[in-house]
């Protein structure tokens, strides 16, 4: 670089000789003393050491607030898994709804309906079967008695109610055959 440009960038060693500025080359000493005095460098060092200074008013800061962050940072993560965990059990619970909800859509009902009702045609069936098969009572009373005790108008009773019960199923299965039964969602 030469001496006249030098000069521009460094007024402040212009009142150096020529000689001066050769012994700044090769005197360590010499150069550090008039390199810390330059208006430059002592105004680099000044800005270097405020921000020395917020650094370490920051670092303070931050010290002061790192309990707190820590205790927020396990409080976070202990909401963040307990929300995880009730999310879990949310899609369980509504796989368990939907498994609940599945007896009373109305296609299973309607097949237990059909079911119920060749459930009791047949156990009718079975009742009036074993009323018949069974023999008379040798004993003769007022009311009449199969061989197994049972009194005919029990009997009737019982086979008429099973009855009853048997096609009013069918007739409710036949109008939802039909489209007749119409089933809410509420």
């Amino acid at each position: 670089m030469p001496t006249s440009q030098l000069l521009a960038e460094f007024p402040e060693l212009s009142h150096l000789s020529r000689e001066d500025l050769e012994d700044l080359l090769v005197d360590q000493p010499y150069f550090q003393a008039i390199f810390h005095n330059l208006n430059r460098v002592k105004a680099l060092y000044q800005a270097q050491a405020e921000l020395s200074a917020a650094n370490e008013s920051i670092a303070k800061q931050n010290l002061a607030v790192q309990d707190e962050l820590y205790k927020l940072r396990q409080e976070t993560q202990s909401a963040f898994d307990e929300a995880k965990s009730l999310e879990a059990r949310w899609a369980e619970l509504q796989r368990e709804q939907k498994e609940v909800y599945q007896r009373f859509t109305p296609q299973f009902l309607l097949m237990r309906l059909r079911h119920a009702t060749t459930q009791l045609d047949d156990a009718s069936e079975a009742v009036a079967s074993s009323f018949v098969r069974s023999s008379p009572s040798e004993a003769p009373t007022s009311t009449p008695v199969n061989g197994n005790g049972k009194d005919v108008d029990e009997f009737i009773n019982q086979f008429r109610e099973m009855r009853k019960t048997y096609h009013k199923r069918v007739m409710w299965g036949d109008r939802w055959s039909a489209g007749e039964v119409a089933w809410r969602d509420d």
